[in-house]
């Protein structure tokens, strides 16, 4: 627990204080983040104008929201576009048409610095499977508290029901909707599951149907380089990819078989990865700049993807 809390500190930037209940208890909402986007390429200050309702269409609080979730999202720093977010809403995927789009924000949103700190430490550092609410506010306040850092309580609470409803997907048989959940896109990652009395959650872990081979190996590689710099080869252990803070295996909740697999099938195509077991130990080599090859994977991806809707 002392370390994962030693890299919270670390991850989070260093001095700056975790950060709470900035969302205006608004999860992101269809459309909000390219709308928030396209506004501040057009002006960067147009947050903080007084007509800002009016340009955006929506409430005061929710302008604060979309703001909060377009910085947290990293497609945006203090409030201008960032290359990330070029990238992806201007070049790759404008209107979040793809899932995959979804799961790479949801690595962004993870990606130290992190300003979503309940949302990391919900995927980073709780590792029961099922849980309450209250099992979540517990945890981050124990957290913090190891930190030094005094979070009210009800800003706790705010992220955490916050958090619920923009990935608790419904059970099938559960004869209740969660509140909102309708109008969030990352219910679709499918990552946690409400359980039949909408009490408990359950994470989901393992496969997952719609997360595409290349973003899991998009975000080991991006994890090597957080970790490794750019250097030009070397080798990590699986179990590092799935078990240690802000890896892939925690931050989308894979299993072994799910990575592993997802690493054999890109690799068939990029000569510059490889997979070795070694005794039992199972390791991931690569021989090339882990951002570049990252990138260019993510590149790949999108060309074919968008090509084949235009067939």
């Amino acid at each position: 627990m002392v370390r994962q809390l030693g890299l919270l500190d670390g991850l989070l930037g260093g001095a700056t204080s975790p950060v709470f209940a900035r969302h205006e208890t608004f999860h992101p909402r269809f459309g909000w983040l390219k709308k928030g986007f396209d506004a501040v390429c057009k002006d960067r200050y147009v947050f903080s104008r007084e007509d800002a309702p009016i340009v955006l269409g929506v409430g005061k609080n929710m302008v604060r929201s979309i703001r909060y979730w377009c910085e947290a999202f990293k497609l945006t720093n203090k409030d201008q576009p960032t290359p990330w977010g070029y990238q992806l809403l201007c070049r790759w995927d404008p209107y979040l048409e793809d899932v995959s789009s979804l799961w790479l924000l949801h690595w962004y949103l993870l990606k130290p610095p992190c300003t979503a700190t309940a949302w990391w430490l919900t995927f980073n550092s709780f590792r029961p499977l099922e849980f309450t609410r209250e099992d979540l506010i517990r945890m981050i306040k124990v957290s913090c508290d190891g930190l030094g850092r005094n979070i009210a309580e009800s800003s706790i609470l705010k992220d955490v029901s916050c958090l619920l409803r923009m990935y608790a997907s419904q059970a099938e048989n559960s004869k209740s909707l969660l509140e909102d959940t309708i109008d969030s896109p990352f219910v679709r990652l499918g990552l946690i599951k409400s359980g039949e009395d909408d009490k408990h959650f359950v994470f989901n872990v393992g496969f997952k149907a719609n997360l595409p081979n290349e973003v899991i190996v998009f975000a080991c590689l991006d994890y090597i380089a957080l970790l490794m710099g750019d250097k030009k080869e070397g080798t990590i252990s699986i179990s590092r990819l799935l078990y240690e803070p802000n890896s892939p295996g925690m931050v989308f909740k894979l299993s072994e078989a799910a990575l592993c697999k997802a690493i054999e099938d890109i690799a068939q195509s990029q000569p510059t990865l490889h997979l070795s077991d070694n005794a039992g130990l199972i390791q991931l080599s690569f021989s090339t700049c882990p951002s570049m090859l990252s990138a260019a994977i993510l590149e790949s991806y999108y060309s074919q993807y968008f090509n084949g809707l235009s067939i």
